[in-house]
């Protein structure tokens, strides 16, 4: 029997259609014309499964997760052999990063048919790890279900790695600036600030002893100056944060911010325990970064900040009901770049929503 009769009678089951489609083709294979296309299209096919092989990771599964075809590229990644991999499922290679959610939503969206694509860290079999950027596309059988898994992957652990150093770069940049910020705050206050105010007694001596309307402007410039001073070493970092944490600091910049914009701001926190300094400068530069955007942009007279301790973090939350903007509006400002990045310097998160007239409200994560 040869290969067209023995297809032909493994077809007998798929029905006229099946038998149809092998007579068509018994017809044209001796075809030079269809042969050519054939070839060209398996040459085609050849060159194409080459190049995915010699760049991208890849993988197919059943429906339970089961390897059933692995290219080189993955052996060569995992350093583990085709043997040791065929029939397992991908817990073999789980690094453990990622938590069960993860996997739940992986799980959710390709078991309903939908492509997932993510970051994966793994673990090699000589226990080093290595991400990889992961598409996995469901396909489907006949009734519109998956009953197997294509999954191509890209290695790209080098960029994770300098991610990772830009991020440790600009925690460590947030560090030294607001070292160099309390610095000049102190500076200001201790040296500048008190040479000011041993001038102002000075002045307040010659004006009891002789009262001259000169002097008397001078002292009322410097006692301005005095004021001025305050304020911007304030502004550089309110040395309450250091000494009494930062729902003091809060409270007292939230103060001076209603006295000076005129917009009231309600505060409510269930803070009641010390964290790390670094998480407590983090809180408070984001709700100053967040009401110095409200008082320029929302037009409202009224804002709210909250703080909530929970379990295991803290989330800082700072609502408007003024103007706000849509999305694609907000840009890449630097305030928004700053929070970020201060926020992932804690491992924290912020998450940013608004609407127009209907408001902005930014929250933030910060593990205690």
């Amino acid at each position: 029997m040869n290969k067209i009769d023995r297809l032909k009678h493994q077809s007998e089951i798929g029905g006229p259609n099946a038998l149809k489609l092998l007579a068509d083709l018994e017809k044209h294979i001796e075809d030079p014309a269809f042969r050519e296309d054939v070839e060209k299209s398996l040459r085609h096919l050849a060159d194409l499964t080459f190049a995915l092989d010699e760049s991208s990771i890849v993988a197919i599964t059943d429906r339970q997760g089961k390897i059933q075809y692995i290219n080189n590229k993955f052996c060569e990644i995992s350093k583990f052999s085709r043997d040791e991999l065929m029939g397992q499922d991908h817990r073999i290679i789980n690094s453990g990063h990622h938590d069960k959610e993860f996997w739940k939503e992986m799980w959710r969206t390709i078991g309903s048919g939908h492509v997932w694509k993510g970051e994966i860290k793994n673990k090699a079999k000589d226990g080093s790890f290595y991400w990889v950027d992961t598409t996995i596309v469901p396909i489907l059988s006949e009734n519109g279900r998956p009953n197997q898994y294509l999954a191509v992957r890209h290695e790209v652990t080098a960029l994770k790695e300098t991610q990772e150093e830009l991020k440790s770069m600009m925690t460590r940049v947030i560090s030294i600036q607001e070292e160099e910020r309390k610095r000049f705050s102190r500076e200001l206050h201790d040296g500048i600030g008190q040479s000011m105010f041993s001038l102002l007694i000075q002045l307040d001596q010659l004006l009891s002893e002789k009262p001259d309307e000169r002097l008397g402007r001078l002292r009322q410039d410097v006692s301005f100056m005095m004021e001025d001073i305050r304020s911007l070493a304030w502004e550089l970092r309110p040395s309450v944060l250091d000494d009494l944490g930062v729902v003091p600091a809060l409270r007292k910049y939230i103060e001076h911010y209603s006295q000076h914009y005129g917009i009231d701001v309600e505060f409510e926190c269930t803070l009641k325990t010390r964290l790390d300094i670094h998480k407590e400068t983090t809180i408070y530069r984001v709700v100053q970064e967040a009401l110095t955007n409200i008082a320029k942009y929302a037009n409202v007279a009224e804002a709210v900040v909250k703080i909530q301790e929970g379990e295991s973090d803290v989330t800082v939350e700072v609502i408007d009901k003024g103007q706000g903007f849509t999305v694609d509006e907000k840009g890449n400002g630097v305030g928004l770049f700053s929070m970020e990045e201060r926020a992932r310097g804690v491992s924290g998160s912020i998450t940013l929503k608004s609407e127009v007239d209907k408001g902005t409200s930014l929250v933030l994560v910060v593990p205690k």
